[in-house]
């Protein structure tokens, strides 16, 4: 799976690419989606359970399901893709990647199904990506607005919960959390280092084949990199010394 061209099996069984835009849209629905953590306890104590970089790799695969159930309904799939291909590259080396900003004086309304639904999930990952950046311990927390709202508008939801649930399950194993909530300073000042955290790849979520492990997963990075066209993508910076 070298590169975001090819749609990954379970994605294309949830019947996501063009399947029509049916789902709720509504106030209600969007204010859910943007203040998700009420209601919402047992999903953000099961995502602290993961570690940074899982967290970041999940981050990535679930704004694949977004990017991919809006391809052909909107052209901003295309910014979507160099987001998706950074969180990637931002695993093997936060340093050689750009800020993931979006929408920065808040500009565009979450409103209509198809770009309401895109604004909600890329200023997500923006605000995943502050927290991964800054080295935050509550960066899982932002997770739970990005699962919802990929879920929400995934035609064949079972499919999508079997996904999220086999995935969950290894990175509790692969990508454990060293830390717990009930230790946090409140004040979200301290900074936590994920720089020897183990990498996972692309692989990791959409290739039922691939069997994880520290070297497989940093040689299928190294390969997905390598596919990459650096400089079409204003996300990505090798010119950046590794750290």
């Amino acid at each position: 799976m070298r590169n975001l061209n090819n749609v990954p099996k379970v994605i294309m069984d949830s019947k996501c690419i063009g399947h029509p835009i049916d789902f709720k849209w509504t106030k209600k629905k969007i204010d859910q989606l943007l203040d998700p953590i009420e209601g919402n306890e047992d999903l953000e104590n099961t995502l602290m359970q993961i570690n940074h970089k899982g967290s970041i790799g999940l981050t990535a695969a679930l704004l694949e399901w977004v990017y991919w159930r809006f391809t052909g309904y909107t052209q901003a799939t295309c910014d979507t893709q160099k987001r998706i291909e950074a969180l990637w590259c931002s695993i093997s080396n936060r340093e050689q990647t750009n800020p993931l900003l979006f929408d920065t004086d808040l500009e565009i309304s979450a409103s209509g199904p198809v770009n309401g639904a895109l604004w909600i999930a890329l200023m997500n990952v923006r605000m995943i990506d502050v927290r991964y950046r800054k080295g935050s311990y509550f960066l899982q927390n932002e997770l739970v607005g990005l699962v919802l709202l990929a879920r929400h508008i995934t035609p064949k939801k079972k499919k999508f919960d079997k996904w999220f649930s086999q995935s969950i399950g290894a990175l509790m194993h692969t990508h454990p959390c060293t830390y717990r909530n009930s230790t946090l300073d409140e004040t979200d000042e301290a900074v936590y280092d994920s720089s020897n955290e183990p990498v996972l790849s692309r692989e990791f979520f959409f290739d039922s084949e691939f069997k994880y492990s520290n070297v497989a997963s940093e040689n299928a990075i190294h390969n997905f990199i390598e596919n990459l066209n650096l400089k079409a993508n204003p996300f990505l910076d090798f010119s950046k010394k590794a750290s």
